[in-house]
């Protein structure tokens, strides 16, 4: 069976890398752009068989992203790859209905039969491979007035930039909150900050 996938992915090397891997090993014809606009604009007139995206491209918004395309194409599987390898972030695009979590550091032959496994419908997200983090911690008391504010911001899914707009701060000023905020939560990144919030208790529509 020839699969025809979409792959999104903004780093040039890695997408062209995979897409001759694919085609060449696995006889997938690839379709590939470095945005999730240009994802977006390729289904409007194109049919795939499994859409790949990036989770940390431009446009994704965290898992924002994953949903518009999913909307987009609601009958296509949409997996999301990263090179973030954290089992949280595996789940969390799961539970958005995501059709599997790639790995980058995922092999030729295992990401030949993950992509053949998800076009025909079944879930792909090798959990062995995934980090488990340690029990989350969440000292919310912690933060400043505005470290929360930004937090909340976070949590709403916005962009450093529409935080600062909301705010009506600099933007160098909400990386420095989140780099400080971040590191009082124990968070690797933005959205395990998010999900440290939220299991405290900071409800976020």
């Amino acid at each position: 069976m020839t699969v025809r996938m979409l792959l999104a992915d903004d780093h040039d090397l890695f997408r062209e890398s995979v897409a001759a891997m694919l085609t060449a090993d696995g006889g997938v014809v690839v379709v590939s752009v470095a945005q999730l606009e240009a994802a977006l604009d390729s289904l409007a007139y194109q049919t795939f068989d499994l859409i790949l995206l990036d989770y940390q491209m431009p446009g994704m918004n965290g898992m924002e992203g994953l949903r518009r395309v999913r909307q987009a194409a609601p009958h296509v599987p949409v997996a999301v790859m990263s090179g973030t390898t954290l089992r949280e972030l595996a789940e969390e695009a799961l539970a958005n209905g995501a059709a599997g979590f790639v790995p980058k550091t995922l092999g030729v032959k295992a990401l030949i039969a993950a992509v053949k496994r998800m076009a025909a419908g079944e879930t792909f997200a090798p959990l062995s491979m995934l980090d488990n983090p340690p029990p989350l911690q969440a000292p919310l008391e912690d933060l400043t007035r505005r470290e929360r504010e930004v937090l909340e911001g976070i949590c709403d899914g916005k962009s450093n930039k529409e935080i600062a707009r909301d705010l009506e701060v600099q933007e160098v000023t909400v990386k420095l909150h989140v780099k400080t905020l971040a590191r009082k939560l124990g968070a690797r990144n933005r959205t395990h900050a998010a999900m440290i919030a939220r299991n405290a208790g900071l409800n976020r529509p």
